[in-house]
Formats: structure tokens, sequence, C-alpha cells
């Protein structure tokens, strides 16, 4: 059947071609405006998200300080300041009256216990046997000497946590050594978990001071060595470490506690088997 409807001409087939170029025009640059649009919002969240990451990072870091850890040459024992109760092998010994420095006499059985601050094993030794210890410390002819090393400082965030608690328990050792005890027990009651910034050293001066160690004590926690950039006993720590290695071989890990210098293989992390073998190593 014929139809009523003409068929354009060429001049009208022209001109709809160019209403139709200059429509898909106007879509094209609609779509390209709404592009930059959805980049540049999303440009704006990504760098608020960054300036959020960058204020919580700058948050938790506020109050810990990293420069702490000694970073000069290899250090030895001999040559290091060291507290002034420690023994010759650099351990902290606590014996019958509970002070720091108490060195073992003729006879004593001597528990070493290489531990580090940040290390959840020695955690859950200390909370096991720390009592027991010190009931058979306080009985005589026993005598605990601790080595607070700083393995751990590379999962604290760069905070060096391990070096910053040991340097304090030095210190607590060296001034208030009737309080060594109390603050270490306290240290671990509180531990910050691995990965963490650990305690910030306003933290670790509290738990201090709630341990009983004074504040003009507690003030020099945060002490730098003479004309250096790391802390007062940060060289002592890094030594004491080293001398783990010699001690107990280069693959060793924390807890390890050794019974008049031979390692016990025994269960750590229950109450009794290591009193058993104290008790049986006095005879």
């Amino acid at each position: 059947m014929p139809t009523n409807d003409p068929r354009p001409n060429k001049a009208e087939r022209r001109d709809e071609a160019r209403v139709k170029a200059i429509q898909m025009r106007e879509q094209q640059k609609t779509r390209e405006k709404r592009n930059r649009m959805v980049a540049i919002g999303g440009l704006v969240a990504a760098v608020v998200v960054l300036v959020v990451v960058v204020a919580l990072i700058l948050g938790q870091t506020k109050g810990t300080t990293a420069g702490a850890a000694y970073t000069g040459d290899a250090v030895k024992l001999a040559g290091v300041a060291k507290p002034s109760t420690v023994g010759d092998n650099g351990a902290i010994p606590i014996g019958a009256t509970g002070k720091a420095g108490e060195k073992p006499a003729t006879g004593d059985v001597v528990v070493s216990v290489y531990l580090d601050y940040m290390c959840p094993y020695c955690h859950q030794f200390e909370t096991a046997n720390d009592p027991e210890l010190a009931t058979l410390r306080a009985a005589g002819g026993v005598v605990v000497e601790y080595h607070p090393i700083s393995i751990l400082d590379r999962l604290s965030s760069g905070t060096e946590y391990s070096t910053r608690a040991s340097n304090a328990a030095a210190v607590v050792a060296d001034q208030a050594p009737d309080k060594f005890s109390a603050f270490n027990s306290a240290l671990f009651a509180n531990q910050p978990a691995e990965n963490s910034q650990g305690l910030s050293d306003a933290e670790i001066a509290k738990l201090a001071v709630t341990a009983g160690v004074p504040q003009t004590v507690v003030d020099q926690f945060t002490a730098k060595a003479p004309g250096k950039s790391w802390r007062t006993f940060a060289p002592y720590v890094s030594a004491l470490t080293a001398q783990a290695s010699v001690d107990l071989g280069a693959s060793y890990g924390t807890p390890t506690i050794r019974i008049n210098g031979t390692t016990f293989k025994g269960d750590l992390y229950s109450a009794g088997p290591l009193t058993q073998a104290i008790i049986a190593a006095k005879g």
C-alpha cells in the first residue's frame, strides 16, 4: 500500500545528520564532565582517607619515642655502663630479700630467666611461675637472675618498646632495687601486643609509680647517655641481648630458663614443673 509520507530530500537528510552530530557531541561532553567529577570525587575521598590514616598514626605514636635503642658498634658487657646491682654475667639477681643485687652464695640454686618484655610467652611464663619463684626465693637458697633483652624491638612498629622497657627496668634495678620485682611484674601484667607500638613512655612511667618506684627514678627512664642519642642503659640492653646468643646459642627464644646453667626443658607455662625442678636442684 502506498504511503502518504514523502521521503526526505538530500538537504533535509543533511540537516538531520548535522542535528544528530550536535546531539552526540553534547552527550559526549556530558559524559566527559560526569567522568571528571567522579574522578575528582574519588581523588578527594582518597586524600581524606590518607589524612585520617596519618592522623591515626600520629595519634598512636604520641608519647612514644624512637631512638631509644643503642645504634653504635657492637659492644660487650665488660665495656658498657651497667646497673650497679648486676652480677658478673650482667644479669639482675634477686634473692631472699626481694631486692635486686642479692648475688648467689655458695650452694644457692641459680635460676636464670631470659625475657623480652614484649614476648607473649614470657607473659605466660611469668603468670604461671612468678608467685612460686617468689616463694622459693623467700625460703632461701634460691636466687633468680633476670636477663632483660630486646630481640622484639622489630615487633613494636618502630617505637623500640623492648629496649625502652628493658632500659626502664635497668634504671629501677640501679636506683630503686627494692622495687625491681614489682615493676617487672607490672610490665608483664600490662604487656602490649606484639606488632603494636607498645606502651608509651608515659604509660611505662605510670606503671612504675604504681609499683612504688620513686618519681625521681622514673624521671630517669628517658634520660640519654652522655653525649649520645640513645638511653642510658641502651648499650647494656644491647650487650645483654648479644650475650644471650653466646649463653644459649643463636637460635634461642624467649623465655629461656636455666637452672644452674642447664636449660630447663619442661613445661614453662603451668605452675609446678619448674618449681619441682628447682626443689630437686636444691637437694
